[in-house]
């Protein structure tokens, strides 16, 4: 099964990109580049990405389309119930593995995407 499908379960991971597109939606709808901007302060990320992944994102039913500005360029997305459906079921896997991670003596330390 696809990182991205509309049947997203514990057992498929959203890949990094995936996941900081979604939690980037998650507090309303944003352009592209607002997405793209906040998703780098997660992993590293560029328009292909971005967009490659939106696209993949719009076909699945997790993001949608709400519309552009007075530039055409400039589109808006905000995520479906699939979507943050999705991002909560990954949150809950992250979180697991992190639990299982520090029941082993792995510590934190500090990454910068």
């Amino acid at each position: 099964m696809s990182a991205v499908s509309s049947e997203t379960n514990e057992s498929s991971p959203l890949t990094p990109a995936v996941f900081a597109i979604l939690l980037a939606l998650a507090d309303g709808e944003k352009h592209g580049y607002a997405i793209m901007q906040e998703a780098r302060e997660h992993t590293p990320m560029g328009p292909g990405t971005l967009y490659g992944s939106l696209d993949r994102l719009l076909a699945s039913g997790m993001v949608e389309e709400t519309g552009v500005d007075g530039d055409a360029r400039r589109r808006f997305y905000k995520l479906t119930d699939g979507g943050v459906r999705a991002l909560a079921l990954e949150t809950v896997r992250l979180e697991r593995a992190s639990a299982r991670a520090r029941a082993k003596g792995v510590r934190s330390i500090e990454v910068r995407a």
